[in-house]
């Protein structure tokens, strides 16, 4: 497995044609319904914003993203214009049509109370995290997925080097203000976001921002 060579990819879309145009808040969770055909555009709005995503087949949600199926289909471990999302079924979820940060996290995982406590201090154990945040989602929609569900997510505009040991690596972002990576839907998914709280790591310059999201037919 090699590191996917950066891809940068500009869009034709103009946001004023957009049917949706929604901007979360620093830290908070988005759930999202996307049709088949529609595309996503992410936007990092102050730039070095970790958006961490799960994405779930809308007609049946027992089948979600795989990363695992991900990587292994395309040969490398960061996603670029024109990666493919698969499930974990096989199929292809979304394709990045547009990106112009270049490379995307798939490694480096969703900070929860018990990465916080491991990675930082015991004392860091019940700040706001990316699992809460889905499941503060999840509770809310009520759309019968839960703690079960989750699985390994993708961090867009996360940097998650990996050393020559095979080691992760938290790392300074490589995103920028108003960055973006848009997604063509392949099928009806649900799209679970955690708009990353976190406040220990350089992934977000230890400072949590909002993150822009528009939606085409």
């Amino acid at each position: 497995m090699t590191a996917t060579a950066t891809r940068i990819l500009e869009s034709t879309l103009d946001p004023e044609r957009a049917v949706l145009d929604h901007t979360l808040a620093a830290g908070e969770p988005y759930l999202l319904d996307i049709k088949q055909g529609q595309t996503l555009r992410i936007v990092d709005l102050e730039g070095n914003q970790a958006v961490d995503v799960i994405f779930y087949h809308r007609h049946d949600p027992a089948e979600h993203y795989s990363a695992t199926e991900t990587l292994l289909r395309q040969g490398g471990i960061y996603l670029t214009a024109g990666s493919v999302l698969y499930s974990d079924e096989g199929n292809a979820m979304l394709t990045i049509v547009a990106d112009t940060c270049g490379r995307h996290d798939t490694l480096g995982g969703a900070c929860a109370a018990e990465s916080n406590t491991v990675r930082y201090a015991l004392q860091k154990k019940f700040m706001h995290s990316c699992r809460d945040n889905y499941l503060i989602a999840l509770q809310h929609a009520d759309i019968g997925l839960g703690k079960r569900d989750l699985v390994p997510n993708v961090n867009f505009f996360m940097n998650v080097p990996v050393t020559a040991a095979g080691e992760l690596t938290f790392a300074d972002g490589v995103s920028a203000p108003g960055k973006y990576v848009e997604l063509r839907a392949e099928m009806d998914v649900w799209m679970l976001v955690s708009n990353c709280p976190q406040l220990n790591n350089p992934c977000n310059a230890y400072n949590p921002t909002p993150a822009r999201f528009l939606l085409w037919d």
